[in-house]
């Protein structure tokens, strides 16, 4: 598959140029309940509003600048989120605070965040990912869950930013928008929340139901969350309802969106990226694109530490595009089929488009796809050194009271790609903070590598161990399981944390 260079900028700077538009129309609407009837801007011209959607996206390119298109993990999200976000609000401040107390991603997304960890905070910052990896759906939504995890663990929003991303990413080469919701579903449980708000949508809108009361049956759907308020399936609904009904009209998509009411500026401003990618800047209106300018204003990034400061949009496209051959190129090995930006003309075959229909994880061959798909599952984190990877899944929330026990599994799988097909001999050591004691003290494991005709998937057998509480407890505890295999050098050293809530 090839994209021509040119088209593909235009593509980038178009998606910012809507993102702006749209968290500035959409902004001061913020939070109302109501139907709205907006019809144009109430800030003043070339005075876009500042917009958290966008901010975090500048501090997850630096990330991925810093540390490299591979292995960026929540963990490290995590710690740019402590260095550089200063944010507050909701799950962004549980999952600060959770994070700053020794809670890793994607726990501390999960952790005391039951309402928010449905709400909007991710799938709104997806772009990034979708504009650094064109026409690579599992790719982009792979990154969006590394991010997701952070502050929304293994809930809806989580989904709705897989959902969102892959849409961005196959909107390089597809302007079908019911195509590219297909796309979007294929990648997410069908049985989540997310999916059947969608379906929901797409019924009332083949059924000929007008927009604003598919809007209503929407939030009906989705009134036993949060009172259906600034929740992702909902929001990500309005903004797919905006473009269906919209018809891929630019002005009539973005206010029907908005006029859905909620977080408006979120469903306008995704609604604008998506038509941008689709159709460049050529599909953007010139008076509006006008009236908003090149302009980023940040809202959330601390500014008093070592930043790459970026102010517009046409700055953060030119880091993007020089940055995205390098995810693509390091993606090659691992993907069935090859982007490729080029000077020449757009290209590809119809059955390499099909192939974004697969599901999440079928396209992709690599060890952090490999993780990703095993990682999919509530109270589980994953650590990775070197040869493999350690998969932590907790009996229910890290949580563990005086006197009590914990029941953890811990499994090993094989990185194959990046250090070799072959299998190891390991052995785990536990080190435990005063006042926890263990069932195991150490314990060896096999890991096997891949062949034709393993059915393990380079997967080591699970190992259960069970944590005890003295009366005598602290507040976190945190356990280390050091990892260490025959023939090898590297010691990994596996975080667990357990949680005294009494």
């Amino acid at each position: 598959m090839k994209l021509n260079h040119d088209i593909y900028k235009d593509k980038v700077y178009a998606c910012w140029i809507g993102k702006n538009i749209g968290g500035t129309l959409g902004g001061p609407y913020e939070g109302r309940r109501e139907k709205l009837d907006v019809k144009g801007f109430k800030t003043k011209p070339n005075d876009p509003l500042p917009n958290d959607d966008l901010d975090l996206q500048l501090i997850w390119l630096q990330a991925i600048e810093q540390e490299g298109p591979r292995n960026l993990t929540a963990e490290k999200l995590g710690e740019y989120w402590l260095s550089f976000i200063v944010a507050c609000w909701s799950e962004y401040g549980i999952a600060k605070r959770n994070m700053q107390i020794g809670v890793i991603p994607p726990l501390c997304g999960d952790m005391e965040n039951n309402v928010w960890k449905h709400s909007n905070g991710a799938w709104i910052r997806t772009e990034i990912w979708a504009t650094l990896a064109p026409a690579c759906p599992d790719i982009a939504a792979r990154y969006a869950i590394e991010d997701a995890k952070v502050d929304h663990g293994m809930g809806e929003g989580t989904y709705a930013a897989m959902f969102v991303a892959a849409i961005e990413s196959a909107a390089f080469v597809i302007s079908d928008i019911r195509k590219l919701i297909e796309i979007g579903l294929a990648k997410i449980p069908v049985d989540c929340r997310m999916a059947r708000s969608i379906r929901l949508l797409l019924e009332c809108y083949d059924s000929g139901v007008p927009a604003m009361e598919a809007r209503d049956r929407i939030l009906a759907e989705n009134a036993d969350i949060s009172d259906g308020w600034f929740q992702a399936p909902s929001n990500v609904s309005y903004a797919m309802l905006g473009i269906l009904y919209g018809e891929g009209d630019f002005k009539k998509s973005m206010l029907l969106a908005i006029n859905c009411g909620d977080d408006t500026d979120c469903t306008a401003g995704t609604v604008g990226s998506i038509l941008g990618i689709m159709y460049g800047t050529a599909g953007i209106p010139t008076d509006w694109r006008e009236y908003v300018g090149d302009k980023i204003v940040t809202l959330s990034i601390n500014l008093c530490i070592s930043w790459k400061k970026i102010t517009s949009c046409t700055q953060l496209t030119d880091r993007v595009v020089r940055l995205a051959p390098f995810v693509l190129q390091l993606s090659k090995a691992d993907f069935r089929k090859e982007v490729e930006l080029t000077d020449g003309e757009n290209e590809w075959e119809d059955e390499e488009v099909e192939s974004f229909l697969l599901p999440y994880g079928k396209s992709e061959e690599s060890d952090e796809m490999r993780r990703s798909v095993f990682s999919l599952k509530p109270h589980t984190t994953t650590t990775r050194f070197a040869y493999a990877t350690a998969i932590v899944s907790y009996d229910g929330e890290p949580v563990l009271k005086r006197g009590g026990e914990k029941k953890v599994t811990v499994q090993f799988v094989n990185n194959v790609k990046a250090y070799g097909n072959q299998p190891y001999s390991l052995s785990v050591q536990l080190v435990l903070p005063e006042g926890v004691s263990a069932d195991k003290k150490e314990f060896e494991v096999y890991l096997p590598h891949w062949t034709s005709v393993t059915l393990c998937d380079c997967l080591s057998v699970p190992v259960e161990i069970t944590f005890k509480a003295e009366e005598k407890l602290r507040g976190v505890n945190k356990a280390y399981l050091l990892v260490s295999a025959e023939g090898r050098y590297t010691v990994g050293c596996v975080p667990v944390v357990l949680l005294n809530r009494e």
